[in-house]
């Protein structure tokens, strides 16, 4: 997984002994330049609506059918839940949490501060993703810091679309394409199904875990960033190894991969609640 950290100190630690390429973060400047090369018809992918957690990056989503007044999302990784690593099978629901995500304005600067109400949904089964329910409102949110939040795209994305990922911890942003999807992405205990892999341009690191993957087309949130094979092992953690249909096993040493979000947009319900039962949902169930 491109690990969770634990504050600056930790990625001290981790550039000093190299166990993950993890860089001081780009000025916002540069990193909003780098977006805007992804190509002549891309929209330039800002850090509005991402937010910064303590250990992982994320951002502040919305089903197309939200309303103004419904309690704001947070998405980001399974993995990066203040309660650690959710084991093989195991789904989170409805938990209390105070945890706060510090909000980020177009440029990349700290705006403000959120606080969870609950994790409203969490898991490390055939997907990897967190949703926070906020104690603010989309409309709260966009009135005291004109932000808004991100769309989640209710379509399964397209090998070769443009897309980037935007690390609300590091500030910094990845642009690159959608190579392909995987049938399975096994990396030690955990196994995820149709995963995003990108094109190698996205050398995505530690802290990078739960940014939202961005359509540069459509500004929409097609996807959350989670992992990346770092030393070429076999299905280890930080290292995943893609299986197909045919159970045939391939390893792709410095390629990084993302969790769809497409088929959890059905399970938001009125006023933000995760129905797990409603039609069209694609997340696991407790």
């Amino acid at each position: 997984m491109n690990k969770p950290l634990v504050g600056a100190f930790l990625a001290a630690l981790l550039l000093g002994a190299g166990a993950a390429p993890v860089v001081a973060a780009e000025p916002a400047q540069q990193a909003q330049e780098s977006a805007s090369k992804a190509g002549p018809e891309a929209k330039a992918v800002t850090f509005a609506g991402t937010v910064a957690l303590s250990n992982c990056s994320g951002s502040v989503v919305r089903s197309p059918d939200s309303a103004p007044t419904d309690p704001a999302l947070v998405l980001s990784n399974g993995h990066c839940l203040e309660s650690g690593f959710p084991g093989p099978g195991e789904v989170v629901v409805d938990q209390p949490s105070s945890r706060t995500f510090t909000l980020l304005n177009a440029s990349g600067g700290g705006v403000g501060t959120l606080k969870a109400s609950k994790i409203a949904y969490g898991t490390m089964t055939d997907t990897d993703l967190s949703l926070y329910e906020t104690t603010s409102t989309y409309q709260q949110i966009e009135d005291s810091y004109g932000i808004q939040a991100l769309e989640l795209e209710t379509a399964h994305p397209a090998a070769g679309t443009a897309v980037t990922v935007a690390s609300g911890y590091w500030k910094r942003t990845y642009s690159c394409d959608i190579d392909g999807f995987v049938h399975q992405l096994k990396e030690g205990r955990w196994t995820w199904k149709d995963s995003v892999r990108y094109t190698p341009e996205c050398q995505t690191i530690g802290g990078t875990s739960g940014s939202p993957v961005i359509d540069d087309a459509t500004g929409k949130v097609v996807a959350v960033n989670n992992t990346g094979n770092e030393s070429g092992q076999e299905c280890t953690d930080n290292n995943p190894c893609e299986v197909d249909e045919n159970g045939k096993v391939t390893v792709r040493e410095g390629i990084n991969y993302a969790q769809q979000t497409y088929n959890m947009v059905p399970c938001i319900g009125a006023g933000s609640e995760i129905d797990l039962d409603r039609e069209g949902c694609g997340l696991p169930k407790p």
